[in-house]
């Protein structure tokens, strides 16, 4: 598979090289096709796959493109019909062409915004987790840890569990005084 050189993405020109053979199949068929029979609508197909690209310069390219085809099948159809159904048809063709344009881009830029705020909203519930990961449960009147599967841990058997950390136990000197206090009432 070859992607067109450096530079050119194989997702670029795959549609490129749909767009064109639908725009040459269109007019083959519409240069075969008597005058008065709407044959420059199915040039439509061209813009929708162009579509695909999300490029506003590729899919404008394209329409403009198939819009000239149109006129060129105008000149090179067989006669037949009326001289105002045939420009009538014709004029039809290159208004479905771009009114495809038009509700094509707005979605392309629908989509793309969806996308954004898909992205954003996916950043701020990942910022939402790392934060509730970073709450720890603690019993306000034992001080024991709540663990992931609901179990309370005394502080030292839950930091055990979750660090390197080793714990060694003296007494600090508030407590050393209440619990002097409370060895001399004894």
């Amino acid at each position: 598979m070859t992607s067109g050189g450096p530079g050119h993405s194989p997702l670029r020109v795959r549609p490129a090289l749909l767009c064109l053979f639908l725009a040459l199949a269109t007019l083959l068929v519409d240069v075969r096709t008597p005058l008065g029979v709407a044959g420059g609508v199915p040039y439509i197909a061209a813009v929708f796959a162009s579509l695909y690209t999300m490029s506003r310069g590729f899919v404008l390219s394209v329409a403009a493109g198939c819009s000239a085809l149109t006129l060129i099948g105008y000149f090179l159809s067989p006669p037949g019909g009326a001289t105002w159904i045939v420009l009538f048809n014709r004029g039809l063709a290159l208004f479905a062409i771009w009114v495809t344009v038009v509700a094509g881009l707005r979605y392309s830029r629908i989509k793309i915004e969806l996308i954004r705020i898909t992205q954003m909203w996916h950043k701020e519930a990942l910022k939402e987790v790392a934060l509730l990961k970073s709450l720890l449960p603690i019993c306000a009147w034992c001080k024991k840890i709540r663990d992931d599967h609901g179990y309370w841990l005394e502080v030292e058997e839950y930091i055990a569990d979750h660090s390197d950390s080793e714990f060694t136990h003296s007494v600090c000197p508030d407590c050393a005084r209440t619990v002097g206090q409370d060895l001399g009432a004894r």
